[in-house]
């Protein structure tokens, strides 16, 4: 595992029990080196949307635990938000609460001379993810896509 698995993973434990109480759920975490500065990222979500409050509320919870945990060795700008409307789906769990609504795909390599679709997400597994079109069904090997994320219906 590497060290940016490493903290992901310990992060999400961490937050777990924080968003079990608020009720909240969480979307992804990331932890990534931007312009010469690393973020540690945390979406979060629930029903009806998170606010900015929410984001506070977990912000500081989980920032004591990360000061008592102190497992990230460099300096790094926690975040706390929502994954957005048109949020990229990465992890199984995102696609599963996903089924059935609207997405934009993006291949790396053009298919049928096109490297975005759109559709509605069908069904999905360890090797393929499948949209419903208007006129047909199309299975994407997961290798070849490059993002999945929801659109705006």
């Amino acid at each position: 595992m590497s060290k940016k698995e490493s903290y992901e993973k310990k992060t999400e434990e961490l937050l777990d029990p924080i968003l079990k109480r608020f009720d909240f759920d969480l979307w992804d975490v990331e932890y990534v080196k931007e312009g010469g500065e690393y973020y540690l990222r945390a979406f979060i979500d629930k029903e009806g949307g998170i606010t900015i409050d929410d984001c506070v509320d977990v912000s500081r919870e989980l920032s004591d635990l990360l000061d008592e945990a102190d497992f990230i060795e460099e300096a790094y700008t926690l975040e706390v938000s929502s994954p957005g409307l048109t949020r990229t789906l990465k992890k199984d769990r995102e696609f599963e609460k996903s089924i059935g609504r609207a997405v934009e795909l993006k291949t790396y390599r053009p298919v049928d001379g096109t490297k975005e679709f759109t559709g509605t997400l069908a069904s999905f597994d360890a090797e393929q993810i499948t949209i419903e079109q208007e006129s047909c069904s199309r299975s994407f090997q997961r290798a070849d896509v490059a993002v999945v994320k929801l659109a705006l219906d």
